[in-house]
C-alpha cells in the first residue's frame, strides 16, 4: 500500500470521529504487524505545502519509544501531535488542541499514555529536580488516585501502581480537557469531535483504548 495522497479539505469534511479513531487503530495494527504503508514523502510535501487538513490531534509523551506517526502508520499531513513528558494538558496544549479542532478541522483528540512511563514513575517517587518538580505536579492527581486503588507500596517499585497511574493519568487528563476547554467540550457535545484515551505498550507496539 502506497500513501501518496494528502488529506484535502473535501476529504476531511467527510470524516467522522468514529471513523478517524478506527483508522488510527487500523494503522496501529499495520504497525504491529510490520505492514506499514509505503510513504511517498515527496508527493505529500508537495501537496501539503499550501495547507493542511489533519484528521486528529494526539497528545503524547516525549518518550523516544513512542513515535506517534509511526505507531498509527500516519504520514505528512495526517495528524497533529503535541508532546510533553507525562502527556498532560496545560494552557499551551489546550490552545493547540483548540486550534487543531476548531480552526483546522480535526475530528479526534487522542490522549496517549504509555506503559513504563518515566515521568509517571518519577511522579510516583516524588522526584524533585529543577523544573521537573513543577512538571510532575500535573501527574500527581493520578498518583494520589492510584495510591488508593492498589495494594503494596505507592511508588515505582510497584508495577501495578505504575500501570494504574499511567491509565488514570490519561483519564484525568481527558476530564481536565473537557473541564478547561469550553470549545472542545462543546464540539464533543455536538458530535463534531471525540475525546478519547489510549495506552501504548512499549513491549508490543499495541495501543489499547482506555
Amino acid at each position: 500500500m502506497i500513501k501518496n495522497k494528502a488529506i484535502t479539505k473535501e476529504v476531511q469534511d467527510t470524516l467522522s470521529p468514529t471513523g478517524v479513531l478506527k483508522d488510527l487503530m487500523e494503522g496501529n495494527e499495520r504497525f504491529t504487524n510490520s505492514n506499514s504503508q509505503t510513504i511517498d514523502n515527496k508527493a505529500l510535501i508537495d501537496q501539503t505545502a499550501s495547507g493542511q487538513f489533519p484528521k486528529a490531534v494526539v497528545l503524547s509523551c516525549i518518550d523516544s519509544r513512542v513515535p506517534v506517526e509511526q505507531v498509527f502508520d500516519q504520514a505528512i499531513g495526517d495528524i497533529f501531535v503535541a508532546r510533553v513528558a507525562g502527556n498532560f494538558e496545560n494552557v499551551d496544549i489546550l490552545g493547540s488542541m483548540e486550534y487543531s479542532c476548531k480552526a483546522a478541522g480535526s475530528k479526534l483528540v487522542l490522549v496517549l499514555g504509555h506503559e513504563g512511563c518515566g515521568a509517571v514513575k518519577a511522579a510516583c517517587d516524588g522526584v524533585e529536580l529543577g523544573n521537573i518538580t513543577a512538571m510532575l505536579e500535573n501527574i500527581m492527581p493520578a498518583v494520589r488516585q492510584s495510591a488508593n486503588e492498589v495494594d503494596g507500596e505507592a511508588n515505582s517499585s510497584n508495577n501495578e501502581m505504575v500501570r494504574r497511574t499511567v491509565e488514570n493519568n490519561v483519564k484525568l487528563t481527558i476530564d481536565r480537557i473537557r473541564e478547561k476547554s469550553a470549545i472542545l467540550k462543546e464540539m464533543e457535545d455536538n458530535n463534531e469531535i471525540s475525546i478519547v484515551g489510549g495506552v501504548y505498550d512499549i513491549s508490543t507496539g499495541k495501543v489499547r483504548l482506555v
